[in-house]
């Protein structure tokens, strides 16, 4: 069992609230809900569980590259979000589906609007985390968006954050 016990609920706010950091792109705020140390990856549209080892990836950061991501993400020299995407995220079907010694595994699907240089663009898929479960709150130790749609459309980049 985790360091204590964890209710879906629990959950379901930390996955609401780093969607509003996200969505207001409160990009430093979002960053304190990974733990130092943690990763974060986006398998390409063609995943099919291959491990870590053999995967596609669009994005595979460990902790360093996601703060650099996150800084680079804030400048103006992040011509591909400046200005930033406007993004409206809904998080749905939410399960516990283990609990370790301090971490909690879960799922949870996702729908991702963004608009961008007047296009419209929608991401689908499934949160795939690992949360380091704190007497305080919760943290990401690995968080992983696996997109399920087969392709994307032109102008459907993945330079903000699933």
């Amino acid at each position: 069992m985790a360091s204590r016990e964890v209710t879906r609920a629990e959950v379901e706010e930390f996955l609401y609230r780093e969607a509003q950091l996200l969505d207001e792109w409160r990009l430093d705020e979002w960053l304190t809900l990974i733990e130092p140390g943690g990763r974060l990856e986006v398998p390409t549209t063609d995943w099919a569980g291959w491990d870590a080892t053999t995967a596609g990836y669009f994005v595979a950061d460990d902790y360093e590259l996601i703060q650099a991501r996150v800084k680079r993400l804030k400048s103006r020299k992040a011509h591909a979000e400046n200005p930033h995407s406007r993004t409206h995220r809904m998080i749905s079907n939410v399960l516990l589906l283990e609990a370790g010694a301090e971490t909690v595994w879960i799922s949870a699907n996702f729908i991702i609007h963004r608009y961008r240089d007047n296009g419209a663009y929608t991401y689908v898929g499934r949160y795939e985390h690992v949360l380091k479960v704190d007497p305080d709150g919760l943290r990401f130790r690995l968080r992983r968006a696996v997109p399920v749609m087969e392709s994307m459309d032109p102008g459907a980049r993945l330079s903000f954050i699933l």
